[in-house]
């Protein structure tokens, strides 16, 4: 273990200190890797994290940390005891992926890159919290408060945020700031979260339909023309608003026609307001071409965010900016539909950061950079250090 590290008492001394720690963070390249590996394969769909948790909590136990637990929904929990322990700063990443068990997992080590399913969302971010006290160690940084580690279950798409929802709706201890670590990209800065309605427009032709009606088609062309309508609909540049098809499912033949299909979206907006109007707007179109085609067409809402978060001006953002400005890395604002906004509605003070460039992203052929990441790393134990020194305080 080295000296027991000073804490800086100005920003300047933080500022200059995290250019040091990203050379000291190189001397750990082995452990982090080997725990990038590890946990990025384990398969951990959304709904399936069990065994990723249990690799997270066995690292936990290996660093003697305190108070190691999962709670009522699977979230893995541990406490990195601070000096004075006044506060709690909560570190997390969620450690569900896209990938379902049946992709390939396995992880491929280059000179530069590592290349594998969910690497950069969310394995990176997951060994990133879970090496959290080997950095320390390693740089002899003890915390005056509390550092919570938090590895969260049932984050992404029907899990709809449930795993830090019940955490936040059910902890007994405070939570004075909060950090989310995410693989990607590094450079972004989120402290606000934006409206969000994702959902999916299901289109079911009944048995009994009377294909000869005028113009009767099949399921494929009934979504083609809810797009076509959805299109239709004029979208303000203030307050930022999008409409984004994600998918569209539908068929499994060259001549048979579908009777079934699905079309994924997603709305956001800067204003609450706004989303739920294009909800209303999107549940009298499906009403409508469900109307016309005599074929059931629903709308089911999936998640659903509100806006909200800390100002520009917060020291948590300006100080966070800074850091990453010391190390090189240009800052990349940009709005949270994640974790974040369940601490937002919490009204704690929190932000998102990304470790490393990632190419590819949600693909087979997800990698990431090697050499970001230890920027990416000293951005995280920087700002840990700001909120723990009280750089952050209002």
């Amino acid at each position: 273990m080295n000296i027991m590290a000073t804490p800086p008492k100005t920003i300047n001394d933080l500022l200059n200190g995290v250019i040091t720690i990203r050379d000291q963070v190189k001397d750990l390249r082995e452990i982090l890797l080997a725990n990038l590996v590890m946990i990025g394969e384990i398969p951990s769909p959304t709904f399936g994290e069990e065994a990723r948790i249990r690799f997270i909590l066995d690292r936990f136990t290996e660093d003697g940390l305190d108070r190691i637990s999962t709670d009522e929904v699977g979230n893995a929990l541990a406490f990195v005891r601070g000096s004075e322990g006044e506060k709690t700063i909560l570190v997390a990443a969620h450690t569900d992926t896209v990938f379902n068990s049946s992709v390939d997992h396995t992880v491929r080590v280059e000179s530069k890159r590592i290349f594998g399913s969910g690497v950069a969302d969310n394995s990176l971010g997951c060994a990133a919290v879970v090496s959290i006290p080997k950095i320390l160690e390693h740089l002899g940084i003890v915390p005056k408060h509390n550092l919570l580690l938090m590895g969260i279950t049932r984050s992404l798409g029907r899990g709809d945020l449930a795993g830090i929802r019940f955490f936040l709706n059910n902890c007994k201890v405070p939570i004075d700031y909060g950090l989310f670590v995410e693989g990607a990209q590094l450079g972004r800065l989120s402290y606000s979260s934006m409206g969000m309605l994702r959902g999916e427009i299901q289109c079911t032709i009944p048995d009994e339909y009377d294909w000869t009606l005028f113009e009767s088609s099949g399921a494929i062309n009934i979504l083609n023309e809810v797009i076509t309508k959805i299109m239709a609909i004029p979208l303000p540049t203030k307050p930022k608003t999008t409409i984004t098809f994600g998918s569209v499912n539908s068929g499994n033949s060259y001549n048979t026609v579908p009777t079934t299909g699905s079309l994924h979206f997603e709305i956001r907006s800067e204003q609450a307001g706004m989303v739920g109007d294009l909800q209303n707007r999107l549940e009298e179109i499906t009403d409508e071409v469900a109307s016309n085609s005599q074929t059931e067409v629903r709308l089911e809402v999936i998640a659903r965010r509100r806006p909200g978060g800390t100002d520009f001006s917060h020291p948590l953002t300006k100080v966070s900016k800074r850091i990453q400005e010391s190390l090189g890395v240009t800052p990349k604002i940009q709005p949270s539909v994640g974790e974040l906004s369940a601490l937002i509605d919490k009204e704690v003070p929190g932000i998102t950061i990304g470790i490393t460039s990632a190419y590819k992203m949600h693909s087979l052929k997800e990698n990431i950079a090697i050499e970001p990441v230890f920027s990416g790393l000293a951005q995280m134990v920087g700002i840990i250090q700001a909120m723990d020194g009280g750089f952050c305080d209002e």
